[in-house]
């Protein structure tokens, strides 16, 4: 069910939101939390629909604020989905023109779920210090998105810079299936060292760049990475080879979905890696609402150990 409210006011939007809940038989018993989108007009659709997917797994209020220009006639304008056209979550639509959308916080703060924890996403546009902006500051979690930045070069090498506990990119999270398979290869027999680490990636992929950096922390030994041209490699995280004295372990991808792990005395196995969707991010990251302390360290400790950022951008 959409309720349109044209022309509108945080209180009657919040008065609406009860209304729809008796008549309908909505409830917001069982909201784990509010998420607040931050994001364009024209951008919500495929941002909203992600969160409806991930509200499968986490029933939640999603909250999407869209500011207008500010030379346009203050009015606020509102959509309220609910049932089928909302997943498992219940989605307020804010539409800020002119000085409506001055303080994005004052839009927000009378639909946030009592007691519930707030997570903020930037799919696109991001403050240059996300825990300082409006809606940040009332956030437990931050998410950002390295990938939809104009240069995420630069993006992912200012991360430590403006780091507060509680922000995350999803260049990190997009690591997990990655990081769970080289752990698992290390965790096996037989239990070499490693002396040296190769990391390839598209030129596209931010990724690379911290996933050099979290095994540079914690494996302590040399790292080299370096971003492939796109007519060799189109988008992603190619491979990382582990050096050891008994010859090299190899976790490759030939082609976008597919990888493939060769590791000397062993057949060659072939694992399923495809690119992690939206949904699949944003599931992931409202599983924690603690601050992610490892992704801190990498995006400081890490990508300091591997080099200043002019030696960083000589791999480019």
């Amino acid at each position: 069910m959409i309720v349109e409210l044209p022309d509108t006011t945080v209180s009657k939007i919040s008065k609406a939101l009860v209304n729809v809940r008796e008549e309908g038989g909505a409830v917001a018993l069982g909201r784990v939390l509010t998420l607040i989108i931050v994001t364009r007009h024209g951008a919500e659709e495929e941002v909203i629909e992600a969160a409806n997917d991930a509200s499968r797994e986490h029933p939640m209020r999603v909250l999407v604020v869209m500011v207008g220009g500010g030379d346009a006639e203050p009015r606020l304008d509102a959509q309220i989905r609910v049932g089928g056209d909302a997943g498992a979550s219940e989605v307020v639509v804010l539409r800020a023109h002119g000085a409506a959308g001055s303080n994005a916080e004052s839009l927000v703060t009378g639909l946030l779920l009592p007691d519930a924890p707030v997570v903020a996403w930037w799919p696109s546009e991001t403050p240059k210090t996300p825990s300082r902006s409006e809606i940040g500051k009332i956030a437990q979690r931050r998410i950002t998105d390295a990938s939809s930045q104009p240069d995420p070069t630069a993006w992912v090498d200012s991360l430590g810079s403006h780091y507060s506990p509680g922000d995350t990119d999803f260049a990190w999270t997009r690591l997990t299936r990655w990081r769970e398979q080289l752990a698992a290869v290390l965790d096996q027999p037989p239990f070499e060292p490693v002396t040296s680490v190769t990391v390839r990636g598209g030129a596209d992929s931010p990724s690379t760049v911290l996933l050099a950096a979290w095994l540079r922390l914690k494996l302590d030994v040399p790292v080299d990475y370096a971003y492939l041209p796109a007519d060799e490699w189109a988008s992603g995280i190619k491979s990382v080879r582990l050096t050891r004295p008994g010859g090299d372990t190899l976790l490759e991808r030939p082609e976008p979905a597919v990888a493939v792990l060769t590791q000397p005395d062993q057949p060659a196995h072939e694992l399923a890696f495809p690119r992690r969707t939206l949904r699949e991010c944003l599931a992931e990251e409202l599983r924690r609402l603690d601050p992610d302390v490892l992704y801190g360290r990498v995006i400081s400790e890490g990508l300091e150990l591997l080099g200043s950022a002019e030696t960083r951008e000589t791999h480019g």
